[in-house]
């Protein structure tokens, strides 16, 4: 799976979703511009110290990532989609892209892709979820989808073991 960080702002959201990514062996592309430097100390602290393990790709601009992936299935998470994300059948090497926190995915973005655009419930009284939040939620049905392929099982304590 790949998640698109279209233009993020905030280095926490962007450093908590790449320590999901190395979790998930998710890879993550960032879309500038950035509202941060990607050496900022947050970015680090958010992500504490899975950053170097990441797999992340920075682009130009929206353009330059679809010159370099022709044909991507890229699903857009956003607040204004018909269909919710648990509707839709995520492949294994598709892309989810969620937009800056301040505004979203262009709606140029979205409108060019309307059956691809995909939404969270949520109440009306709210604008929007974390963005970090949010990816964590629609990146797990993607790979609930998937049988969680790749994903080790854990499920053994620290100091005492299961009966």
């Amino acid at each position: 799976m790949h998640i698109i960080l279209h233009q993020p702002e905030i280095p926490q959201n962007t450093g908590n979703i790449g320590r999901t990514c190395v979790a998930t062996n998710t890879s993550l592309h960032l879309i500038e511009p950035l509202g941060f430097q990607i050496n900022e100390k947050q970015l680090k602290r958010a992500g504490m110290d899975y950053w170097d393990k990441l797999d992340v790709t920075r682009y130009i601009n929206m353009n330059d990532f679809k010159e370099k992936h022709p044909g991507a299935v890229i699903w857009m998470a956003t607040t204004k989609a018909h269909q919710c994300y648990t509707d839709v059948k995520f492949g294994p090497d598709d892309y989810i892209m969620f937009g800056r926190e301040s505004a979203g995915i262009p709606e140029e973005l979205l409108v060019e892709d309307e059956e691809h655009c995909i939404r969270i419930p949520m109440g009306e009284n709210i604008r929007s979820l974390n963005l970090s939040n949010s990816v964590a939620i629609v990146l797990y049905e993607a790979l609930r989808q998937q049988q969680f392929a790749g994903l080790e099982e854990n499920g053994q304590l620290h100091r005492l073991e299961w009966k």
